[in-house]
């Protein structure tokens, strides 16, 4: 499998992960259910620079900031496989950065979160390992 094909697929696994993970966020999801933990977080509010907000808010609104930057990654790959096509000295660099990213990812998944992020995270990886050596024997076409 090409590089550019690797990258492709790696950009809509990411986009099909931040669709799953706002969906969660969407429900006030939580691996425990409707626990005390969950309605204290949505009822207790505090003031944060003038505006009333609750704990669930902060943690939903982490959430949505994740998946928007989930989003934004998956675009990305998807145009790094276009670049890697004429200029893979250039796009291997993004590559690297994004499995770096995505290796923490795995790993704060498995000590903090729970299984599922821990696959998306490793399998991104491993497609952006992948892509990253199989780009390096493409030439640059202009």
């Amino acid at each position: 499998m090409k590089a550019p094909l690797l990258l492709r697929i790696t950009a809509v696994i990411t986009l099909l992960f931040a669709v799953g993970h706002t969906l969660g966020g969407i429900h006030s999801w939580s691996p425990a259910g409707g626990t005390e933990v969950l309605n204290a977080m949505r009822t207790f509010h505090f003031d944060a620079e003038g505006a009333s907000r609750s704990y669930l808010d902060f943690y939903r609104g982490f959430g949505f900031l994740l998946s928007t930057y989930m989003v934004l990654q998956g675009v990305l790959l998807w145009q790094t496989a276009s670049l890697v096509k004429v200029n893979a000295e250039q796009a291997r660099p993004m590559i690297a950065a994004i499995f770096l990213a995505s290796v923490a990812g795995a790993i704060l998944s498995w000590e903090f979160i729970f299984p599922l992020p821990v696959a998306f995270f490793s399998l991104i990886a491993v497609l952006l390992a992948a892509s990253y050596f199989k780009s390096r024997g493409i030439a640059i076409t202009r």
